[in-house]
């Protein structure tokens, strides 16, 4: 186990700038998420600390080593993709000890290395099998498998439960989170998906079009976003972004008011909260709460809103947001504005 740092390192491609200057420091044995949509440079930075892309300027450490030069066996990480990269004529024990077989690894050490891992992962009886013979979950779990019995110093996962279905997903999701608690390693996991960097990360990494947002908790992000881009990109569904003015008593000229929909509150709008007028268009009914998709003027807004809330269609009602759950942002810099 080790901590990773990445000290202003930049990758660029012709004239491209993929990954700029990021600095960016892992602790040892913290699951940290790298997150942000296609393109934003979460991956190259995940292949450079691999030693799958040189870097073009900064450095790369990996404990209190520089590895920018090394090659990628050297650095004593594994990773996992999402493509799972099983060997198909190869059994699960064989696919599990190919790369302990490659460094000569003795083999009384590889059956326990591999016992081990199956143990871990419930594998145990699947050992004979063969990837086609496996499903979608289980191949996943043999690619796992293939990064514990290295014993590296650190875990590198690239979108690994991207081929998974939604209810995979999730199951594979707390696997993943357990084991990595089991096993203290520290873990650099990259997704696009934000529900995954919420529930998985110790830290989450925002990242867009190369440049590193905001790192902090999944609580922090959520609570205390530094500009729009992260407001928006993290929470589910997005947080609400209006002209200050739109709420009456939010903010003033040259700001935008953010405010998340399962902070709006039917009525209300004395006191400490703020509030603002709209038209009921849809209703979603999800079960435990609704999904209430409301219009004014140009502004088009959701709120998430207890299953007894009346809220009838096509009748403007009166909105409320309590004031510490506002945010304010500057309208030219899209920065956050603090109190």
């Amino acid at each position: 186990m080790a901590t990773v740092t990445f000290e202003n390192v930049t990758k660029r491609f012709d004239d491209t700038v993929a990954v700029d200057e990021l600095t960016l420091e892992i602790s040892d044995g913290e699951f940290l998420v790298l997150v942000g949509p296609s393109g934003c440079g979460k991956s190259t930075a995940l292949r450079m600390l691999a030693g799958l892309e040189e870097t073009t300027s900064g450095r790369i450490l990996i404990g209190d080593r520089v590895v920018n030069n090394l090659a990628p066996g050297a650095r004593d990480v594994a990773m996992v993709f999402q493509s799972y990269a099983l060997y198909p004529h190869m059994t699960v024990y064989d696919n599990l000890a190919f790369g302990l077989r490659n460094v000569r690894t003795p083999k009384d050490e590889i059956n326990r290395r591999v016992s081990k891992a199956a143990e871990v992962l419930d594998m145990t009886e699947l050992i004979k099998r063969k990837p086609k013979q496996l499903s979608g979950g289980q191949r996943q779990r043999v690619a796992l498998g293939r990064a514990i019995v290295r014993q590296p110093k650190a875990f590198l996962m690239d979108e690994p439960l991207s081929n998974l279905d939604a209810a995979l997903r999730v199951n594979t999701r707390a696997e993943i989170l357990k084991l990595q608690r089991d096993l203290k390693v520290t873990t650099v996991y990259v997704t696009h998906d934000q529900v995954e960097a919420m529930t998985m990360g110790d830290r989450i990494a925002v990242m867009k079009q190369g440049v590193l947002q905001q790192a902090g908790t999944p609580e922090q992000l959520y609570t205390k976003p530094t500009n729009v881009f992260v407001a928006r990109f993290i929470g589910s569904p997005a947080m609400n972004l209006v002209p200050a003015g739109f709420v009456k008593g939010a903010g003033t000229g040259g700001q935008l008011a953010g405010f998340r929909p399962e902070h709006v509150v039917l009525g209300g709008g004395n006191g400490d909260a703020a509030y603002f007028q709209a038209t009921v268009e849809v209703v979603e009914y999800l079960g435990d709460e609704q999904l209430v998709h409301l219009a004014a003027g140009d502004e088009k807004l959701l709120a998430k809103l207890p299953v007894e809330d009346r809220v009838p269609t096509g009748v403007e009602q009166r909105f409320s947001i309590p004031r510490d759950k506002l945010h304010l942002f500057d309208a030219e810099t899209e920065l956050a504005v603090r109190a």
